[in-house]
């Protein structure tokens, strides 16, 4: 496979950052597969192996270093200013910033990209990967404290720094495997399902943006009672989880979609 044929799209430059987790990436494929058409599950078999789009959720992570993909490292996030306006947040879909990160070109890209080419393995299993980055308030953060990397707090009695909280330690808290936190989300927000579905893009980018700048607020009077952070905060994490999978889902299911 001639791994140019998407990247061209792309200019971008590295940083080093990570989302969600091994656990939360696999979580999103998980719910993402569950939800697939029976014709997109098949056709997204068929290009990554069955139930591949869980195994692979990570693999741009992994590939970092890989020289293959040097440019790929600023895809994974958006540095966002603190109290945009709706006008301000929305204007940046569609005018890309020209530094602190390229998630959203890349995601447009990779659509693009997969819509006139279905065929394109790694194209999709980066758009598995991204997709559930655009959902981790994180990778919507600040540039000036690298979206949380800079920000050092505790988690219970060990170092730790705001980024790596929701990236890995608040879905780590609750001792599920991917299999079991992705069945969980399925049963705990059904009813939410079709709206998730239906929603637009802009109004799922304001829901992050706007949970985002909740967290930065709220680290600003964090004592470090590690029990209640996790109260506080873990419905809507499992939001986000649950709603990047569905999103993931619908997406897929429209690039995979059965023509007679």
């Amino acid at each position: 496979m001639k791994k140019t044929y998407f990247l061209i799209l792309l200019l971008l430059s590295p940083v080093l950052l990570f989302a969600w987790g091994q656990k939360g990436h696999r979580i999103v494929a998980q719910i993402a597969y569950d939800n697939l058409t029976q014709y997109a599950q098949q056709q997204v078999d068929s290009l990554l192996s069955e139930k591949g789009i869980i195994w692979l959720a990570n693999w741009p992570d992994e590939i970092r270093s890989d020289t293959v993909y040097p440019s790929s490292h600023d895809w994974h996030y958006q540095d966002l200013p603190a109290h945009l306006t709706e006008q301000q947040l929305f204007s940046t879909l569609t005018q890309y910033p020209s530094h602190g990160g390229n998630l959203w070109r890349a995601l447009d890209s990779l659509n693009v990209c997969l819509h006139t080419n279905p065929l394109q393995k790694d194209a999709l299993v980066f758009l598995i990967h991204l997709i559930g980055d655009s959902f981790c308030p994180m990778h919507l953060g600040h540039e000036d404290d690298l979206g949380g990397n800079k920000v050092k707090t505790r988690w219970f009695d060990s170092p730790a720094n705001l980024h790596k909280i929701w990236d890995e330690h608040l879905i780590e808290s609750q001792g599920y495997s991917y299999t079991e936190y992705a069945q969980y989300l399925q049963i705990k927000y059904i009813d939410e399902k079709e709206t998730i579905t239906n929603a637009s893009k802009q109004d799922l980018v304001l829901q992050t943006y706007l949970l985002t700048q909740d967290i930065y607020t709220y680290q600003q009077t964090f004592d470090n009672n590690t029990y209640y952070y996790i109260y506080r905060w873990r419905n809507p994490m499992e939001r986000q989880l649950y709603t990047a999978g569905i999103r993931l889902a619908a997406l897929l299911n429209e690039i995979y979609k059965y023509n007679e």
